[in-house]
């Protein structure tokens, strides 16, 4: 199969004839050779000389592996009712499983993403996605909430590949602009699959059983793992995963850490996640119980939003390329703080579901334009740790927001959980990841994107 990473250089048969070939430039660049090599073109990153069916083809498999992990924390969304009713149990305990979930999920990235430096990306890939299978078939057959609580950890962990991975491959392949746009690919995927699943897992409770649910992720990660196997090269030739400053696990956390702008998009990242899961573990009780909506409206409501962050997503990765990433940030952290702030005045106010849902849709708009930004950032500086680097974004988003999601069930044990409730997790999340980007990431600081 063809290694995409480390394409050769073809040489002209005669060479006295032909111009001698200058040498890549410390930029990387590669000259693809034609039949002049004085006017052939200059390739800049691997990927740029990828037909285009064969990128299509990657965009379209890294995106199914991107939203197994957001797939599997989300698709059980709507049961969440069904499952406290039949284990005699509290809205906080069944939110402890979602924890546990992206706690395990965090986890599993932070373990993926250095090893996927050191030995490559398709063994780690293949294994950990394996992993996945056999614990969604656990939770399937798990016969009380401790042993599907234990399930979900490892289900969380086995999704963990997907994201770091393919995330990493598009920087193995990519850079500058280019970069951009097949991580706003990603990002549009990261960031719809979250609404999407529970419309899904809506539909999917209409005519199975919740443990259904978990032998559908089962067959999803089966699909991964084949299609994974068969399609997707190793993008990391053994030369790269040597170079000089990169050789360790210790070196390439160093260089990641060390970055300040990397340090203030990861806590961006890491808030917008929060303040979306805080809304995506609550609405479930509050739409279905305080709204009375039915499993099928309340994924309606879910599909609705979805087009907020699909629009968010694809406006900021056009503007993120003209302007900057970190000035589309400096908007979309902006919107966060009044939208999620707006649905606490509607709801004082009394202005019943519309006054929930408008400034909701907004919200999810906000973070639609925030998370591509997030990884070009992340990802452009740092090309020799991508692995690393997601990993330690990808960890970052889903630890922390495991661990701010139960709060709303907290602030809401004694009154039930409101829209106001709700949404005063967002509004401090937003918050703080408003305050990180001025004071951390400083825009004014940050360079322009490489061609």
């Amino acid at each position: 199969m063809l290694d995409t990473a480390s394409i050769p250089t073809q040489r002209p048969a005669d060479t006295s004839s032909t111009p001698r070939v200058p040498a890549p430039s410390s930029t990387g660049a590669i000259s693809t050779l034609g039949p002049n090599p004085a006017t052939a073109p200059i390739v800049l990153h691997p990927g740029d000389s990828i037909p285009h069916r064969r990128r299509v083809l990657y965009i379209v498999l890294l995106g199914a592996l991107t939203a197994l992990g957001p797939f599997t924390i989300d698709l059980y969304l709507p049961a969440f009712p069904v499952l406290q009713s039949e284990f005699q149990t509290t809205a906080a305990a069944i939110q402890l499983t979602l924890t546990g979930t992206m706690v395990g999920f965090a986890l599993g990235q932070l373990i993926v993403g250095p090893l996927s430096d050191k030995v490559g990306r398709r063994t780690p890939l293949l294994v950990v996605t394996a992993l996945h299978v056999l614990a969604s078939i656990a939770a399937a057959l798990a016969p009380n909430l401790e042993l599907l609580s234990l399930a979900r950890v490892f289900m969380g962990a086995g999704a963990a590949a997907g994201g770091v991975i393919a995330a990493a491959v598009v920087r193995d392949l990519f850079g500058g602009r280019r970069l951009v746009v097949m991580l706003s690919r990603l990002a549009l995927v990261s960031g719809v699959a979250p609404v999407l699943a529970p419309l899904v897992g809506s539909a999917l409770l209409a005519f199975m059983p919740w443990r259904g649910i978990f032998v559908v992720l089962g067959v999803y990660g089966s699909v991964m793992l084949v299609a994974a196997a068969i399609f997707i090269p190793e993008t990391l030739p053994p030369a790269r995963r040597h170079e000089k400053g990169s050789t360790t696990v210790w070196q390439r956390y160093k260089s990641v850490f060390s970055d300040r702008v990397f340090i203030g998009v990861l806590i961006i990242g890491g808030m917008t996640f929060s303040g979306l899961f805080s809304y995506l573990s609550a609405s479930s009780f509050l739409f279905q119980k305080t709204y009375d909506f039915n499993a099928q409206q309340y994924g309606l409501l879910f599909a609705a939003n979805s087009l907020g962050v699909v629009v968010g997503v694809q406006i900021a990765a056009r503007l993120a390329a003209r302007f900057g990433p970190q000035w589309v940030m400096a908007w979309s952290t902006g919107v966060l703080v009044v939208a999620a702030s707006a649905i606490i005045i509607t709801d004082q106010l009394g202005l019943g579901l519309w006054g929930t849902v408008v400034p909701l849709f907004v919200f999810m708009t906000a973070c639609g334009f925030t998370f591509p930004c997030v990884q070009v950032l992340a990802l452009d500086r740092h090309g020799k740790a991508a692995g690393t680097a997601q990993s330690i974004i990808g960890a970052t988003n889903f630890g922390v927001a495991g661990v701010i999601t139960p709060v709303v069930g907290w602030v809401s044990a004694g009154s039930g959980i409101t829209a106001t409730t709700m949404a005063s997790v967002m509004v401090g999340c937003a918050v703080i990841g408003a305050v990180s980007l001025w004071l951390i990431v400083r825009p004014r600081t940050v360079e322009r994107l490489a061609p």
